[in-house]
């Protein structure tokens, strides 16, 4: 710790992101540097290493959450889709051209395919590019990229297994993986919000650390005994909590753990890189960094220019992605944990992560002189082309009618996929514990068949919403209203009644599934006839009311932090809200009272409550002042809530140039500027941020400075300010 501490101060110096800085600590504290001691037990590096990796992914999964990931929009999850898909190929084929194994080749592919976010947006940052118009998108190309990491974790976690890579296997390994995924969600989405608001008012710092490492801790557990990685539970479980309202809160508690832990992970990668392995394979790592660079600038251009973007932001985007990070380390680490991965391939690809990371703002600046330098050379045909391709995949140009019916059709896919997976989890609980123990509490009142079929009957009872989710196809009253509009006939609702043909079949297979093994496979298919029947046209409205509730409910949790900000979910009357938002350290009300800020006349909104760290100030009085990090309660309508939000939580998105305030001296020469002008004249404070303490004229005569001093030649001026100010006056 003490060898990362001086590497990420020497590293902070020379601009180049502290990871570097944390490799660099590990290689020297490795036995591979024998200039001073090494770390005695490098069992426990790899302890603590993997606790890093947990910690890292549940930081990154508090960034994530699913919301991101829907607003992140086809785009990227297309451009991504390319990117890692070309980039693994590529691996793969390199890796085998020199000598690799297939799963070592595998894994060098997933390495390969994986950019840097934290790089990026050091770099991207550190040349004042965050402002830039192809920048979201990078954004939202890197938030998928993360997501696939997760999923590729996964699958080559089962390859390495397996010890081969089968097609079946691995779409086993994929849908295990959704199954999971969305019954975490689901259950997180309605236990955890849920927890947070019962018990908000007495959860302080010190208890929410703990609860949301615990909770970080547990799902990891549970995603171990599921049969996947640690790592794995830790993002979802992070991005369940990146929905809550705590999420920020949580966020910046465990910012120092992460960071700690984050830094033992890093410097234990650097413990890998071997001096003599990079010497013996420069020819590779030259070779794979030009991979990385040249294929990332490849696949991810053409991934933009595919999903419709312009080849000026389609360049810039494949730019910005050359190199690799966290996540190649990670499937690294991965590789040697299972035992699948060659000792070389570790240090190797780490030296490869440290030689791009170096080049990225490089490459990063020459994307618009390479523009400029494409669009010359490009007939003037294709350039036409890629622009009308680029309009015609933007347009909103679309059948009105087959549009709503899309929209309807993809929601309902979506739900039922996430029903279906409910459904699975509640078949195994249902024949495992519930009917079971249904049928042993009855048998003691009746005889065996009667009890069997109530115990059978609750079963289905619980799950009915459910599986009328399924069979009905859900369409909103702006659908219904377009649809009538449009003059829809019978034959043009044939969608509806194919999903609804569709969710039948589904529903019975699943009910017949319940019922093995209770009855017969005739009667199992009787019942669930009948069963659909009934839950279409006797309990209808009943379980439609009940679904509503159930889906009300979590997307209210699943929104809970938006609503929170906007506040959507606290109506009060006709169309005012209740909201409450952070005030940001550059809102231009800071350090105002309310009663000056006059909120009420400008925007129209109510301040009815204001929280400070943990103390609540309800109602607050006119001369309450307006801090940083203030949770403010207003009132207003939508409109009113709208206007005021990017005004309170205003954050300046370029970084704040840190300067240096110095208390120096120097003598007035006979050319100097101010040599005859009066203080009051000198704009020290306006041009040169510094200000006179004194003037020293003659022998121990110090002048005090007032506005009508003027300045001499020879006079030694004391002054305190800005150090590159000072040093361009002097």
């Amino acid at each position: 710790m003490t060898l990362g501490a001086a590497a990420t101060i020497v590293f902070k110096l020379l601009k180049q992101p502290v990871v570097l800085g944390y490799i660099v600590a590990g290689f020297i504290a490795s036995p591979h540097f024998a200039f001073l001691p090494s770390v005695g037990n490098e069992a426990n590096i790899e302890f603590w290493a993997q606790i890093g990796i947990i910690v890292l992914l549940f930081s990154l999964g508090l960034e994530f959450s699913f919301k991101k990931l829907i607003n992140a929009g086809g785009t990227a999850i297309a451009t991504a889709l390319i990117i890692v898909m070309g980039m693994m190929c590529t691996g793969f084929i390199v890796g085998k051209s020199m000598g690799f194994t297939s799963v070592n080749s595998i894994f060098m592919g997933a390495m390969l395919s994986m950019s840097s976010t934290t790089i990026i947006l050091k770099a991207l940052t550190d040349l004042n590019m965050r402002h830039r118009k192809f920048v979201p998108g990078v954004f939202a190309v890197l938030i998928v990229e993360d997501l696939f990491a997760v999923v590729m974790m996964v699958v080559l976690s089962s390859i390495a297994i397996n010890q081969t890579v089968e097609g079946g296997e691995m779409v086993r390994s994929i849908l295990k993986l959704s199954f999971f995924l969305i019954i975490w969600f689901v259950v997180g989405v309605f236990v955890i919000p849920t927890i947070f608001r019962r018990f908000r008012k007495v959860i302080s710092d010190e208890m929410m650390l703990v609860i949301s490492m615990g909770l970080c801790f547990l799902m990891a557990i549970f995603s171990a005994e599921s049969g996947f990685s640690l790592a794995l539970g830790a993002f979802v479980m992070g991005s369940i909590l990146a929905g809550t309202p705590e999420a920020e809160r949580i966020e910046r508690l465990i910012s120092p753990v992460k960071d700690l832990f984050g830094a033992v992970f890093f410097i234990s990668v650097g413990m890998m890189v071997d001096p003599q392995v990079i010497v013996q394979y420069a020819g590779t790592i030259t070779l794979l960094s030009v991979v990385v660079i040249v294929g990332m600038i490849v696949f991810g251009t053409t991934g933009m220019l595919a999903t419709g973007q312009s080849l000026k932001i389609a360049m810039e985007s494949g730019f910005s992605l050359t190199q690799i990070g966290e996540f190649s380390f990670i499937i690294a680490t991965l590789g040697t944990t299972l035992d699948v991965l060659d000792d070389n391939v570790y240090p190797i690809i780490v030296t490869v992560s440290v030689i791009t990371t170096f080049t990225t703002p490089f490459f990063i600046k020459s994307a618009l002189p390479c523009y400029n330098r494409v669009v010359k050379l490009l007939p003037e045909r294709w350039n036409v082309l890629l622009e009308g391709y680029s309009k015609t995949v933007n347009s909103d140009v679309k059948s009105s009618q087959r549009s709503v019916w899309l929209g309807i059709v993809k929601r309902h896919v979506i739900r039922l996929v996430l029903y279906s997976a409910v459904i699975v989890a509640s078949i195994f609980v249902l024949r495992s514990y519930l009917i079971p123990f249904l049928n042993s509490v009855f048998t003691r009142l009746m005889s065996p068949k009667p009890a069997m079929m109530l115990s059978v009957s609750a079963a289905l009872l619980v799950v009915s919403p459910f599986f009328y989710a399924i069979t009905t196809p859900k369409l909103t009253r702006k659908e219904l209203k377009m649809l009538n509009n449009l003059n829809v006939t019978g034959i043009e609702m044939v969608p509806r009644i194919a999903m609804m043909v569709v969710g039948g079949m589904l529903s019975m297979g699943f009910i017949t599934t319940l019922l093995y093994g209770f009855y017969s496979s005739l009667t199992a298919v009787i019942v669930a006839v009948v069963y659909i029947l009934a839950v279409l046209l006797l309990f209808s409205p009943v379980l439609h009311k009940q679904l509503e509730n159930l889906e009300r409910r979590f997307m209210s949790n699943v929104n809970e932090r938006e609503n929170r900000r906007t506040g959507k979910e606290h109506n009060l009357v006709s169309d005012m809200h209740l909201a409450y938002m952070t005030v940001g350290y550059d809102c231009p009300f800071v350090g105002e009272r309310l009663r000056n800020a006059d909120l009420r006349r400008k925007y129209g909104v109510n301040v009815v409550d204001i929280q400070r760290n943990s103390i609540r100030y309800p109602v607050p009085t006119g001369n309450m002042r307006i801090f940083p990090g203030d949770q403010i309660g207003v009132i207003g309508t939508d409109e009113q809530i709208q206007a005021l939000l990017p005004l309170l939580e205003a954050r300046n998105a370029k970084p704040e140039t840190t300067s240096e305030v110095k208390f120096t001296h120097f003598v007035l020469s006979e050319k100097s500027p101010l040599v005859g002008k009066r203080l009051a004249d000198a704009r020290l404070r306006e041009d040169y941020k510094s200000m006179l303490v004194a003037v020293e004229r003659g022998e121990d005569d110090f002048i005090s400075p007032t506005p009508d001093v003027v300045f001499q030649a020879g006079d030694k001026v004391w002054i305190v300010g800005d150090k590159a100010k000072i040093k361009k006056l002097k």
